[in-house]
């Protein structure tokens, strides 16, 4: 499958005086039978595909969010957890 890349960036993560941002790329190829292909190479296993560019874009979004569900809580699971917050942009 020949795939022409529209764009490559590294994500970056930036902190400052007024909080926190991580900073993802999302990277869109398409391929010989013209489906768009969606993944963030900064997050292994985040990868999708759409028959559009808005199309993949969600579905990229939807795997992103997918992967960075947490795990359920398990009795006894005492460790301390910190809610974190991410907004797509």
């Amino acid at each position: 499958m020949a795939l022409k890349s529209k764009a490559l960036q590294l994500g970056r993560y930036h902190r400052s005086v007024s909080g926190e941002t991580l900073d993802l790329t999302i990277v869109y190829e398409v391929d010989e039978d013209g489906w768009h292909i969606a993944s963030i190479p900064e997050v292994p296993g985040v990868h999708t595909q759409g028959r559009t560019r808005k199309e993949a874009r969600e579905n990229v979004l939807d795997a992103l969010a997918l992967m960075l569900s947490p795990e359920p809580v398990e009795a006894g699971d005492e460790r301390e957890r910190e809610p974190l917050h991410l907004k797509i942009a």
